[in-house]
């Protein structure tokens, strides 16, 4: 369940024309009788008691010039009745062809009052339209960051016989607000099965688990949400997480084949396909636990079990959160996903801790003093709990450590690299992190030679990062499911910028040679110029400390889409140094284990604990350096 917290929205009123009916919890809005069409703006205070806000669109007036009929229709583009006011605006043969579905263009706000003159004598009119795009949505429902650019769009108008004007020509797709956007679309996901990896060995069986990873998209609010997230579910993956993912369905399956979708009062959904084979009784069951997770997904917290049948016979399967929780999203990231580590400042002896608990030394050398009297660099924990990888003092040499007693000091270094001359102590290794299945992954910024490494028993692996186009690895973390990553990546040799962004790691060649590969970056958040840090954080989104230009620091939830999570805000206190979340995945029953952080206070860094929404400062008889969750 992706983490939130109360939030307010402001639903504005569109341009002109624009008729909101309010609907008030516990009560209801009368509507006049009487009386021309008036906007009804809400003030702050209103929005501020979370009321429900709807536009019900308005027809075109009598005698509408071509700029309050393209006014009018961009109104009427976020009501909820399937298009058909918008489509009013239209001429017959445009509302054949106009295609909404096409994609979504957000602009930072709707076009201002386009002056145009117009005459009676005028039968056909073009109205170049511009606006700041922000970001997009595809074909397939899935966001698009954008570096605000501008763009214009064109709209043709004809007179008709009856002397009203039409849109006879506009392209196709949505053109909205960002307001609008967010009011009229919610951000949910939908889930696939993750690729297996062909050259993980095969007596490790947590390689080869079919765990299910999110891919988020974006459907309307109020129109049919859970059957419109079984459409786009059956129809496949997103072009980004395809390379990837894989699905039980039918290769080809359209949104056609969804016959129904219900939810009855036994947390039960049910869901009918029709002209599909659901084939074997795995296959079916694979199919119902991925539409499973989809419709739990949708912020009813009512699915415990699914029920899938074709139309005209066959098998029926189910699948229950109770069946399969191997299979389930963030699976991967461990059992042991909710301990809680930390580094103290003064000798970086590792600790384990719990809650508001003092916690204690792990076992084995990295609960204990170094013996050089040097702290260690930086520590992943692995998943499993059991072990972590640790940089060298100088940043050059990486070990992986079990934590047992019996080990009397640091084995020998799985990994080495030089130290160049003049080195400022910005090379060497850095940014250790470990996947769900067993794999380790580390930054070696040599200036020579910079790569990126997975390390699988003791044997270091380079990893491709394509299209870099002149930026450096400065860090990397890896997804529990092994197949995202999200990078740190340096703008150019000598910027200062250091942006985030997110890719697929694709695993390939053999149990004996494998090989591994970075590929489909894409920009997260393109307004943060200076990321200062990230944490996986559940199996569907990441926590972002970072800074937008001229600005303070930030705290924020970014979706694996790239896309910041509006729905949760963090409230700062002083300046946040370091943080660290958990990727495993909370519920209504259990929540997510808290974000840790370090903040600076009056030159004093004090470690922090968020919970519900409220940092409270934790108590520790040592300085930490760190807060480290498993991966």
């Amino acid at each position: 369940m992706r983490r939130t917290s109360a939030r307010i929205e402001l639903r504005l009123a569109g341009t002109a024309g624009a008729l909101v009916g309010a609907l008030l919890a516990g009560g209801c809005a009368a509507m006049p009788d009487s009386g021309g069409v008036s906007k009804i703006e809400l003030s702050r205070s209103s929005a501020e008691k979370n009321l429900q806000v709807r536009i019900f669109p308005v027809e075109p007036a009598k005698g509408a010039k071509p700029q309050d009929l393209l006014a009018g229709f961009l109104d009427a583009l976020t009501a909820d009745d399937s298009y058909v006011t918008a489509r009013k605006y239209l001429t017959p043969d445009a509302r054949t062809s106009w295609n909404p579905e096409a994609g979504i263009k957000v602009l930072a706000s709707n076009p201002g009052h386009l002056k145009v003159s117009v005459t009676d004598s005028d039968t056909e009119m073009s109205i170049p339209v511009p606006g700041q795009l922000v970001s997009q949505v595809d074909d397939r429902h899935s966001y698009i960051g954008e570096s605000p650019r501008m763009i214009e769009f064109n709209f043709s108008f004809v007179r008709e016989k009856a002397g009203e004007w039409r849109i006879d020509k506009l392209p196709d797709g949505l053109i909205l607000n960002e307001v609008n956007f967010r009011n009229s679309y919610r951000q949910v996901d939908r889930f696939f099965y993750a690729a297996p990896d062909p050259s993980a060995p095969t007596a490790a069986s947590v390689t080869n688990q079919d765990v299910l990873i999110a891919d988020p998209i974006y459907l309307r609010r109020r129109i049919d949400p859970l059957g419109s997230a079984v459409r786009a579910l059956v129809s496949g993956p997103s072009t980004w997480l395809a390379p990837v993912a894989s699905s039980a369905f039918p290769a080809g399956l359209g949104p056609n084949a969804v016959d129904s979708v219900t939810l009855d009062d036994n947390r039960t959904g049910h869901v009918t396909l029709s002209g599909v084979d659901l084939g074997s009784a795995t296959a079916c069951r694979r199919m119902a636990t991925q539409l499973l997770y989809t419709l739990a997904d949708q912020g009813t917290g009512q699915v415990e079990r699914l029920e899938l049948k074709a139309k005209h016979g066959g098998p029926v399967c189910q699948a229950s959160r109770a069946d399969e929780p191997a299979t389930g999203p963030g699976s991967l990231a461990g059992q042991m996903s909710t301990r809680q580590f930390y580094q103290r400042a003064d000798d970086g002896v590792l600790h384990e801790t719990r809650g508001d608990a003092v916690g204690e030394p792990v076992h084995g050398p990295l609960g204990r003093v170094q013996q050089s009297g040097r702290p260690l660099g930086a520590v992943a924990v692995a998943r499993d709990g059991e072990r972590a990888a640790a940089i060298g003092a100088d940043g050059h040499q990486l070990f992986t450590v079990p934590f047992l007693d019996s080990l009397p000091a640091m084995p020998q270094p799985v990994l080495t690299t030089p130290s160049r001359p003049g080195s400022k102590g910005d090379d060497g290794l850095t940014s250790p992190t470990w996947d769900g299945r067993g794999d380790l992954y580390v930054v070696d910024r040599d200036p020579v030679g910079p790569r990126v490494l997975m390390v699988r028993d003791k044997q270091a692996v380079p990893v491709a990062v394509d299209d870099l186009l002149g930026r450096s690895v400065q860090g990397i973390k890896v997804s529990s499911d092994g197949v995202r990553v999200a990078l740190l990546l340096k703008e150019g040799k000598d910027s200062k910028d250091q942006r985030l962004w997110l890719g697929l790691l694709v695993h390939g060649g053999t149990k004996d040679a494998p090989t591994a590969r970075i590929t489909g970056l894409r920009l997260a958040n393109p307004a943060f110029q200076e990321v200062l840090a990230v944490s996986w954080a559940e199996a569907d989104q990441l926590l972002v400390l970072g800074k937008e230009k001229d600005k303070a620091q930030q705290l924020q939830y970014i979706s694996t889409d790239g896309s910041q999570n509006r729905d949760a805000r963090l409230l700062g206190g002083g300046e946040v140094v370091a943080v660290a979340a958990s990727e495993s995945r909370g519920t209504n029953a259990l929540p997510a284990p808290p974000v840790l952080a370090l903040a600076l206070e009056k030159e004093v860094i004090k470690p922090y604990r968020l919970v519900n929404n409220q940092w409270r400062e934790l108590v520790l008889p040592y300085k930490a350096s760190a807060f480290i969750y498993p991966g």
